[in-house]
């Protein structure tokens, strides 16, 4: 698991693996793992300098290092930082489970075919998630461009820092009433903080939590490798 970006999410991420493993092996199993941790304010910084070249290789040295120490699958525990998976994949032997790809699987299996794609900035504006879902025939919805800055800075001045609060709550589920009144019949929450503040029961439509999609995948996978 490469995290840290931020720490809030990727506790999600340790929390929902360990319970799905000991949900499907029980007893006192737990997961078998190892992460690569970042601090996140070298992250956040580079990201706002747009330097994808330095995140890159930075990347690429945490993917290094996990299969270095003997892992079988890398685990991105953000959506954003998929941006450097072909960076990744370039440098290293071992697979990343894409969080675009089992998040499209799952719409897939509801047979939905628009949704909504709430994330930082980088997410919702550039193609490296929304491809993946409209070469599965799934068209994506983005907020406008004030919402979408919103979003963003909802995400990286409060999220990411563990700050939850009732007006940031009521902004996102207005853009997602927003997003629905457009024609989106279930929406990604395309960041893996998103979560932390927007659960089902806040929302009519289907939502695609990617950090439990995600993680869940990761086990799945991971245990088929073992059998």
């Amino acid at each position: 698991m490469i995290g840290g970006i931020s720490w809030e999410s990727t506790q999600l991420y340790y929390e929902l693996i360990n319970k799905k493993v000991k949900e499907r092996l029980g007893g006192f199993h737990s997961a078998d793992c190892v992460i690569e941790s970042f601090d996140f304010a070298q992250i956040a910084e580079l990201q706002k300098q747009d330097d994808w070249k330095a995140l890159d290789a930075l990347m690429i040295q945490r993917a290094k290092s996990l299969e270095a120490s003997g892992a079988e699958l890398i685990l991105i525990c953000a959506n954003t930082m998929h941006l450097s998976v072909n960076a990744i994949n370039k440098n290293t032997n071992i697979p990343i489970v894409h969080i675009a790809q089992v998040t499209a699987e799952k719409i897939n299996d509801l047979g939905l075919n628009k949704v909504a794609l709430l994330g930082t900035k980088f997410t919702m504006e550039r193609d490296f998630f929304r491809n993946i879902l409209e070469d599965d025939n799934i068209a994506v919805l983005i907020p406008n461009q004030m919402d979408r800055d919103l979003v963003h800075d909802i995400i990286y001045k409060e999220l990411v820092l563990g700050v939850l609060t009732e007006a940031s709550k009521k902004t996102y589920l207005r853009i997602i009433e927003d997003l629905k009144i457009r024609g989106a019949q279930g929406v990604i929450l395309g960041c893996t903080e998103i979560p932390l503040l927007i659960h089902p029961e806040d929302v009519d439509l289907p939502l695609f939590n990617t950090t439990k999609i995600h993680a869940e995948k990761a086990v799945y996978l991971a245990l088929e490798k073992e059998t």
